[in-house]
Parts: C-alpha cells; structure tokens; sequence
C-alpha cells in the first residue's frame, strides 16, 4: 500500500508549488538500455505558424519528437539554417521511449532571424554570443539576458525589485494586486466594503537555469490583515540577448463566491520617470485601423502660442525636446498653467467596445479620450530615456480587462496590469439558480430529462477553478514609434511560433497512426477534407458571431444551438458550455496535426488553455475532477476524470513545452483517487439501490471507458515524462486485467487498486456497454498503447471491443452470447472499425467502417446540414425537420472523418 504523511492542508499546499516542468529525470533502471545506442537522428524540419514582423524573433520554445532508440537523454542540438548557418538551441527531455531514449525534447532559441527556414540538428553545440545569467542567494535572484537585468524577491510582497536596461532602471516594485468586496454590484442600498490584497511569495524555484532560456516559478496567495485568498502560479521566462520577460499568471479560485467578490485582479509596476513633464509619454495600443492613442503628461499643443516645430514634433513622436531655455519666454514662464495629466485608464468592458479616459490627478475629474472597438491590450510609460512596453495577450478576448497609467506627473508612475477590471462589475461566480427542490437524486434525475443538467447542491461552486494569462513586459531605452509599438502589440498577440513540421510529426506517429495529412487525392477524400474544413470554420465563425469570449468563457465552444430562439442554449442546463464534450479538444488538435493551418493551432491552444484550467478543480472538494457541460463552465454535479483527461492536454505540452501544462498533467497523475469520494454513477438506481464496497484513496471503483481512459492517459504521459517503472508496471497491470475481464471490454468496470494498478477480476458474466466508453481519449489512448507496450491479452481485448461494437447483432451475440442491443454513437465508433480493419489487415471490416460512417448513426449524414445565414449570424441548419447539430456530434464526426482516412482510407 502507499501511504502518506501529508495533511490534507499540506497536500493542496504542495500541489500548488509542484514544480512539473523541470527538465525531466530518467529512471536508473533504463540507464543501461540507452548507453547501447549508436545510431543518431538526423535533422528535423521546423516549420512557422506565426513569423515575427521583426528582423529578429523574441524568444521560441517548442517540442520536437525523436525516433525511438535513436538519442540519449544527455544529447545536445544546435540549429541550422538554409543557408548552412548554425544557431544555438537549449534543450531537455520532455519524453523518453521505454527503452530510456529520448521520445521529446523542449527546445529553446533566441534572436533568430524571422525569415530563416530551420532544422535542429543532433550533435554539437552553436556558439552564441549571449548567454543567460543567473546569480541567487537567500533573499533575491539576479537574471541577466545580456541586454536585460531583473531581480526577483524570493520572499515578501515585491515579486520583481526591478527590471533595468544596461543597470538603469526601468521598472521597480512588481507586484500581483487583487481587489475584494463583499457584496456583488447588483446591490444599491448597502455600502460596499473593500481590501486590496497583495501577491505574497511562498515558494520561488528556478526551474531552467540558460544558457538560452530561464524560467522562474513564483508561488503564493493575495493576503491583506484579514484575508488569505486566491493562490498563485508565476513564470518568469527569460531569454538570451532579449529585453523581454513572459509572464504566465496562473489564479487558481479559493475564495467564497458568496461572500467575496473579486472587483479587481492584477499586476503592478512602478516607473521612475526621470524627464520633463513633456517628455513623459503614454501610449496605447489599438488596432491598426484604430491607430495608438499617444499623448504627453503635460502637453505643448494646441495651445494659444506655438513653442514650434522642434517641440510639437518632438512630442508627438515621443523624442527628446530642446531644452525649455530653447522656449519662447512667453511660453516658457507659463508652462506651470499648463495642466499635467497624470492618470490614464484604458477600460475593455466587453468584446466590442473600450474606452480611454485621462485625469489630472486623484480628487479631480476624468475626461473622455477616445474609444474604439477591440484593444491590443499594450500600454507604454516612459520618457525618450527609455520606459517600459507592457502588454495582456487575448486582451479584448478576455474582457473586462484594463490598463492603468497612475501619477505620471510625479517621479515615480504606476502601470497597472488588469486581468480583471476594477471598473467592471465585480465578478460574481455564485451558481446561477436555488435549486429548485432538487433536493435528492430521484429529483436531480427528474430535472436531467428536461434541462439535461446534472445538478446537485453544493457541486455548482467555482472552488478550485484556475485562470491562466499571459503577459509581455519589454524594457526599451527610448520612446518607440508607432510603427514599432504596434509591431510589438501585435507580436504579443500573436507571437512567432516554431514548430516541429507536421509532416515529420507523422511519421513519428507521437499521438498514434491516427491521422494523415489533408488530401484531396480522389473526390471521396476531398469531399470529406472540405467538410472537415467547413465545420471548424463554421465553428471559427460561431466564436466571433456569438461573442465566445470573456475572462472565464474564452476557448469553449457552446454544447447546442436553439433553433426557435436562433442562439445557442447558453441558458439551458446541460445546453450550454461544452466542456469538453465528446473530445472536442482532440477534434482541434488532430485537425491541426493534418493541416498545420496556424488558425486552427490558435483555436485548440485557447481551447486547451479553458478546458484545462477552467473546466477543472485543481484544489478543495472536488480536485482533480473537471466538470461535465452546464450553464457555468463548474456548475454540474458530474465531476469526472474525462473532462479533466490529461489525453486533452497532451498535444500542447509536448508541441509548445509548456510549463504549465506541465503541471496540469502532473495533477492528474493520482486524479483517480478522487472517485473514492465522487463515483460518476452515484446516482443511477441500481448503483443508489444497491450496497457498495468500501472505497478508500487505494481502492476505486472505474470504468474500462472513461474513467480507465483518463487514467491510463495520465499514467503514459507521466511514464513517458519521468521514466517512472513504478507507474508503467501499474499501467501495465490495469492493461493485462482489462483484458482478464470474463469479456474485457465490455464487462464495463470493475474496482481498481490503484496501489498495483490492478482490477479485480469480476465473477459476473454480464455484459455492461455504453455509448461514452470509447469517445473521450480512450480509443487514442488505447492505440497509442498499443503501439508502445507489447501486451498482447490487452491489443486482443481492445480489437474485439472495436470490432464488436457496430457489428451486426448475429456476430455480437456468436462472440458474447447476446447481442448489444441498440448502440448509440454508431458514427463516432466507425472509426473503431477502422483501426480494427488496419490492425488485422481486413478489407471488408474496412469498407464496414465507411459504410458506418456514412450512416451517420447519432451523428452528422452528409448533405444533412447546411449553413445559412439568420438574423445576420451563420447557423448550421438541418435540411430535414426536427434534427439539430450539436457540438459534439461535430467532434465524434471529425474524429471519425479524420481516423477512418488514416487506418482506412484505400476502402472509401
């Protein structure tokens, strides 16, 4: 048995300052296996999603898979350009193979030419001319890029002392704010109370150290004299020969929604402004149809007496004016009458609209700058001696957010950073109905057949539930000019990306021989490639037409569109969010893996980043459990391992090297242990009817479908990232008693010792199917093991699962004794048949496959739907009556379309 010392309050503490993403450490035991490797990889192709607008890009970091039992965990790369140009790259496992050689590597550049087409290389090691620096002792951390200074505090309330150019100081006192009240502002006739709170470090690791890259982990808590609220997880990224930090604000909720509301959420910076008045410049970046709001604390235009053209053009473009003896005197003695506008606000309120508003000084009056439609979310404070660029990624998308510039007109400016805007409405995450009387589960199972929610008191609550954002702060040594500054804006919003090829992805086949690149070779594939292409537009479309987008609703889909209403069912139980349901996630990330269209990557990275945070509780009750779909993205009592599968997760973590992700997978490495405390089927009448065994942390009750699924997909991902036998022999152990079931599959669950990994071997011959097994990371998973761990009992068990499950009832019930009745999802398991047809090498199962494709059993038969434009917005509309798309019938297609080209694709 495991056991363990930790407190229940140490172990969510712990959880929180879990440092995933350090650089891999492979297990002793496969030491040996990979001192025998001889033969290297070759070279492979990079590829672009985004290029930088500027002749240098900011620093990369991306994942590139390696053959199998082709490199060590030791070996060094450098990268290399057309033109035979070698670049140095910093890189560190993120995977091994089973046989201890490297699977993934994380990967770092730094200052690459934007119009360089690259390969990283095995072997040797690039000169670079700038290295990173880090120098620590009990109390602070000193990072140098070469061009960039920053100390970091490793305790207190100062996150960052200061950030400095050539050891000028550019930025000092960064610190994480969040603004607490005690009532919502939909109440009038009650004063409302108020604390700030303030970041208070409790843990900093550096977690890579350079040469090209560092990164530092930040954790804490918001703390004021009364409160101790809303953890926290910061990375500092770093890059050499670069002047700018990437911050990951991860804010995972902990507060109570009924008493604390959040009005305010942040960073912070001060700025020492060491210049005249008029030599104080403020920018704000817009769009480029919008232009950049740019002004000076104190302006010298448009006044009654010129102070010419040296001083007007010198202001405007934020350079350095003459000295004011160079003033008119009539000028000169009255630039005291000159009013000096210290503050600046700029406020995104929603997806359509911001505001910019100025004032001179706290106690007096705002005026209204100007406005506009969608913000970049970048902000400039500084003087032409050098300031600071500061800028939100998915600003406007992530509404209400907010940049403050504050006493600007003193030495020292403020830059505030709002994640969550203090002039917005505070937030308020209480569930959204009473309940209803739905007071036990006969009544909750009531009111799933007319809302389709799952709902159980106390279950609805936001405790736990995670935000992460990302921020870009550049230090610069003059004013930048427009030109420049939108670049930057821009960069941040969309920033270079480099890639390993999707090409050389695939004959890899990393995430499994599951799909293929897009081809339009014959009419019946291009028929299908172009569906596949007009469903995520069509779901692109949805995004932006029906404003999806919002600090805790960006990245999801919505579950199903209301065809009387013309809106999607954003206020019908289980209608509503997606979550996640039926892999819409994998649906994202295989599309992209066939096309490698930056659009699509853009949709999953967002797509991941909510599913992942959002849609699970990372502490309290329900931790790591995510949440089926509902009105609010917590609010169903369904706290399942399928939504929270670390097989959702998996493809950016090792595509992008995430940190971050890093942790989420982490946390679902013992996930299973809460179905000690919430069993998925507590509430079916059999399960309430019936005396159950005694669960513990050890010993669960789990389905071979989507409890098993996630499981597994946890226990390969961490296997493959640490080298851990403990956790491959409890993987494997699961496999082979899956597989010992009296019939596999299909005997449905079983209880799981989560200790060896093992099932109990069931004594009952019943058949237990459902629809769900196979449709949340499952089949994926299941292939991917195949193809990696030889288990023969387990590769038999699961074909006969694919095999069987759309057979025709004759061969069900020949193989099981009974038939299966009638299946639902008989479109999204074609491609089961497929990969059952491509495993045995079986051209009639393959035509099957197609065959049920096409049906479009529980799914999409094509020529059904069509796309029409009503009440101004696109819906995708049944041609027959009475039959409506939802979201996850898309993705079941999708997956089926893109899996059934790739195992089946000579039979279509």
């Amino acid at each position: 048995m495991i056991k363990s010392t930790l407190s229940r309050r140490k172990f969510l503490k712990n959880s929180l300052i879990i440092t995933a993403a350090t650089p891999a450490i492979i297990n002793t035991s496969t030491a040996n296996v990979i001192s025998k490797i001889k033969t290297p990889a070759g070279p492979v192709k990079l590829a672009w999603l985004d290029k930088s607008n500027s002749p240098l890009s900011a620093g990369l970091t991306w994942g590139v898979p390696w053959p199998k039992g082709t490199l060590k965990a030791t070996q060094k790369f450098h990268l290399r350009n057309v033109q035979g140009n070698e670049y140095a790259v910093q890189s560190w496992p993120l995977a091994f193979w089973p046989d201890g050689s490297l699977k993934w590597t994380g990967n770092a550049a730094s200052a690459l030419p934007s119009d360089g087409e690259y390969t990283i290389v095995p072997g040797g090691t690039a000169v670079t001319s700038a290295v990173i620096t880090i120098r620590e002792d009990e109390s602070i951390i000193r990072i140098d890029t070469g061009k960039l200074q920053c100390i970091v505090n490793k305790s207190g309330q100062v996150l960052i002392a200061e950030i400095s150019l050539n050891n000028e100081p550019i930025a000092i006192s960064g610190l994480l704010q969040a603004i607490i009240q005690d009532q919502p502002d939909d109440t009038y006739d009650h004063p409302v109370a108020r604390e700030i709170l303030k970041g208070q470090i409790e843990q900093v690791t550096v977690e890579h150290r350079g040469p090209v890259r560092a990164v530092i982990k930040i954790t804490g808590r918001h703390v004021s004299k009364q409160l101790s609220l809303l953890p926290f997880v910061i990375r500092l990224h770093f890059f050499a020969d670069s002047d700018e930090i990437k911050i990951l604000h991860t804010l995972i909720y902990d507060a109570n929604e009924q008493v604390h509301f959040v009005k305010g959420l942040g960073l912070s910076f001060d700025i020492p402004l060491n210049d005249e008045l008029h030599n104080r410049h403020i920018r704000f970046v817009n769009t480029e149809e919008e232009g950049i709001f740019g002004e000076a604390v104190r302006g010298l235009t448009g006044l009654r007496k010129d102070p010419g053209i040296l001083f007007t053009h010198g202001q405007i473009n934020g350079e350095s004016t003459p000295p004011l003896t160079a003033l008119p005197d009539t000028i000169a003695e009255h630039l005291k009458y000159i009013p000096a506008f210290g503050d600046y606000t700029l406020f995104q309120g929603n997806a359509e609209g911001f505001t910019i508003k100025k004032r001179t000084a706290a106690g007096h009056g705002w005026l209204s700058s100007a406005q506009g439609k969608r913000a970049l979310g970048t902000v400039y404070l500084g003087t032409p001696k050098g300031g600071l660029i500061a800028g939100i990624r998915n600003f406007w998308q992530s509404f209400p957010a907010q940049l403050d510039i504050r006493n600007a007109a003193s030495d020292t400016g403020k830059l505030n950073l709002w994640l969550w805007a203090p002039e917005a409405a505070a937030m308020d995450l209480r569930f959204y109905h009473d309940g209803m009387g739905e007071d036990d589960f006969v009544k909750q199972r009531e009111a799933l057949e007319i809302t389709y929610e799952d709902y159980e008191p106390g279950f609805g609550t936001p405790l736990g539930v995670a935000r992460t954002s990302e921020v870009v702060l550049k230090a610069v040594i003059a004013t930048p000019s427009r030109a420049i500054l939108l670049k930057v804006a821009q960069q941040i919003q969309n920033p270079a990306t480099l890639i390993a090829d999707h090409a050389y992805l695939k004959t890899q086949q990393v995430f499994g021989g599951n799909w293929s690149l897009t081809n339009h070779s014959d009419l019946a594939k291009a028929a299908i490639e172009d569906e596949l292409d007009k469903y995520f537009g069509y779901y692109q479309q949805q995004v932006e037409e029906h404003k999806w987008y919002g600090f805790w609703n960006y990245g999801d889909f919505m579950h199903t569109y209301d065809t009387d209403r013309h809106t999607w069912r954003y206020d019908v139980g289980g209608f509503a969010w997606d979550n996640s349901e039926l892999s819409t996630d994998l649906w994202l990330w295989y599309y992209y893996l066939k096309t490698q269209r930056t659009d699509v990557f853009r949709v999953a990275e967002a797509m991941t980043r909510h599913t992942g945070e959002v849609d699970v509780h990372h502490i309290g009750r329900f931790a790591p459990l995510g949440s089926r779909h509902n009105v609010m993205h917590w609010g169903c009592s369904a706290k399942q391992l399928r939504i929270s599968t670390a097989a959702n997760r998996r493809f950016y973590y090792y595509l992008t090297a995430d940190e971050r992700i890093g942790d989420l997978l982490k946390e679902q490495v013992f996930a299973a242990r809460a179905l000690s405390r919430i069993q998925p089927g507590r509430k079916l009448e059999n399960i309430r009817n019936s005396k159950q065994p005694e669960y513990t942390e050890h010993k669960i009750p789990a389905s071979f479908g989507t409890d098993w699924g996630a499981i597994a997909a946890a226990w390969l991902t961490e296997w493959e990232r640490t080298g851990d036998k403990e956790i491959r022999d409890r993987l494997v152990n699961s496999m082979k008693t899956i597989a010992a079931q009296p019939h596999g599959f299909f005997t449905g669950s079983g209880i799981l010792h989560l200790d060896t990994g093992k099932f109990e071997i069931s004594t009952s011959k019943a058949l237990s199917v459902s629809h769900l097994n196979a449709v949340f990371g499952l089949t994926e998973i299941a292939e991917e093991l195949i193809a990696l761990v030889d288990v023969p009992e387990f590769t038999d068990a699961w074909l006969r699962y694919c095999r069987l499950y759309n057979a025709g009832a004759a061969e069900q019930e020949k193989e099981l004794g009974q038939s299966l009745k009638k299946l639902n999802l008989g479109q999204g398991h074609s491609r089961l048949t497929a990969y059952a047809a491509y495993k045995e090498q079986d051209p009639q199962l393959a035509k099957r496959a197609w065959a049920e494709f096409y049906e479009g059993r529980a799914g999409i038969v094509p020529g059904a739907f069509k796309i029409e434009k009503i009440k101004g917005v696109q819906v995708l509309y049944p041609v027959a009556e009475n039959k409506m798309i939802s979201t996850n019938a898309v993705a079941q297609w999708a997956l089926a379309a893109i899996q059934c080209l790739a195992y089946a694709g000579k039979a279509i």
